[in-house]
């Protein structure tokens, strides 16, 4: 049997070569590049189990490896992130910025969890047992039965688990973590690649669930190689502005559910409370009409939210004009007012563009285009739209507007928080139903025209 050839492995960026040198071909970085030993390569022929390692007929797996039913923890703003619930052996990854919440909602989870049933280990690489024990008691979970560790060995920690089979096993954080079989130090590409495939392994082979914390880049995404996303069955961010008391989880890769969906939180003394009408949040502040002030009706994985887009126009004192956007893309942007420009006639030439989503929320479907053209061409004229007015609709580079889907639910939310009129596109499926006036346009030029008179 041939020897497996040892690979160098960069832990910036987790490039693998054949040999050492002092700087990575693919990140650029110096003195990153790392020699790892490959793992032995087992005996031919050996049984890994009864359908582990061979190829088997689907339809003749025994209905008693099917896996017990899903556990709800009786958060439901975060049983809907997960899909309905815990999925046993199944691997999550909690990504988010620091002191965002994600110990304290994780803590929370595992209170809930273990008092709905499940037998729950929390192991903590970065605080003492004390610490963690002080924040269960300001949050009044002293008396859950969870068990508490705190351990940084991998190996210790695989042999724990082993030995008392958890339901659910929550690691904060895998950043932490450190394998000894392993020649790099806690945190680097190596070491968070090992950690997270020996406890996708673990879950995978024992049927108990594991929750990950991972921290993330100052672009916000999650710190490490990318290969960890693939490991796991889910990955789940915790977002938030820190002026914001609200938080939302947001499911960016989910096996076992529907992806983008989000549960929203309000950070409050006593933790993280649930928020079950988002719609109602987002527009609790909003005041009087104003320009550039426009409710925007949309998805998030499967629940309808209205958000407030707000948009400033004035005239820019430099000779680069500023175009600052929080909450929504920033290309995205751009398009629209090079279409407002070029199909309508409307410049924003000398003129400094801001646009802000209200209450911390990140929008990032096309349905928001029309809403954005209606927030900037409402700030430019200074001519406030009608405040029981809700808009969605998506912009093509032509000018027209393209019907966009689950119109339905879009407007029976808006319905439900006293809206009677919407703005969309020609086409689709809605109907004008629960009192609600629906005004449909069938291009850019059009909207411009009738709601504001200007082009």
């Amino acid at each position: 049997m041939a020897k497996a050839s040892t690979r160098f492995v960069c832990q910036s960026c987790g490039a693998v070569g054949t040999k050492w040198a002092g700087r990575c071909e693919t990140c650029g970085e110096w003195n990153t590049i790392v020699e790892e030993k490959p793992l032995s390569q087992g005996p031919s022929g050996k049984s890994l189990g009864k359908s582990r390692g061979r190829a088997v007929v689907l339809s003749d797996l025994s209905t008693k490896e099917d896996p017990p039913p899903r556990t709800a923890s009786g958060l439901d703003e975060f049983d809907r992130v997960l899909g309905g619930g815990l999925v046993p052996a199944s691997a999550v990854l909690m990504a988010g910025d620091p002191g965002i919440g994600k110990s304290t909602l994780l803590l929370q989870a595992a209170a809930a969890f273990a008092n709905a049933g499940l037998k729950v280990v929390y192991i903590s690489g970065e605080e003492a047992s004390a610490q963690v024990r002080l924040r269960a008691r300001r949050l009044g979970l002293e008396k859950a039965p969870v068990k508490l560790a705190t351990e940084t060995n991998l190996r210790d920690i695989l042999t724990t688990l082993d030995e008392s089979r958890p339901d659910l096993a929550i690691i904060d954080s895998i950043q932490t973590m450190w394998a000894d079989n392993v020649d790099s130090v806690p945190g680097s590409v190596s070491q968070v690649r090992a950690a997270a495939h020996e406890l996708t392994t673990f879950a995978k082979r024992t049927g108990s669930a594991v929750m990950m914390v991972g921290h993330v880049t100052k672009e916000g995404q999650l710190a490490g190689p990318r290969v960890v996303e693939h490991m796991v069955d889910s990955v789940i961010y915790f977002e938030g502005e820190r002026g914001h008391q609200f938080r939302i989880l947001r499911s960016v890769k989910n096996r076992f559910g529907p992806t983008d969906e989000i549960g929203v939180f309000e950070m409050t003394g006593g933790g993280l409370s649930e928020v079950p009408n988002p719609s109602a949040l987002f527009l609790a502040e909003r005041g009087q009409p104003a320009p550039g002030s426009v409710v925007f009706a949309g998805i998030e994985g499967t629940r309808p939210v209205l958000v407030e887009f707000q948009a400033l126009v004035a005239p820019s004192p430099h000779s680069q004009p500023r175009r600052t956007v929080v909450g929504w893309d920033g290309g995205r942007l751009a398009m629209i007012l090079a279409v407002l420009e070029s199909r309508c006639g409307i410049p924003f030439a000398g003129l400094d563009v801001y646009l802000n989503v209200a209450g911390g929320m990140r929008v990032g479907e096309p349905a928001a285009d029309l809403a954005v053209a209606a927030a900037l061409l409402s700030a430019r004229e200074d001519a406030p739209l009608p405040p029981d007015t809700v808009v969605f609709g998506e912009i093509s580079l032509s000018g027209s507007l393209r019907p966009v889907g689950q119109s339905e639910n879009r407007l029976k939310e808006a319905r439900k928080l006293g809206f009677s009129k919407a703005i969309l596109p020609e086409g689709g499926k809605a109907t004008a139903s629960g009192g609600m006036a629906l005004t449909r346009m069938p291009d850019l030029t059009a909207f411009v025209g009738d709601v504001f008179g200007a082009g």
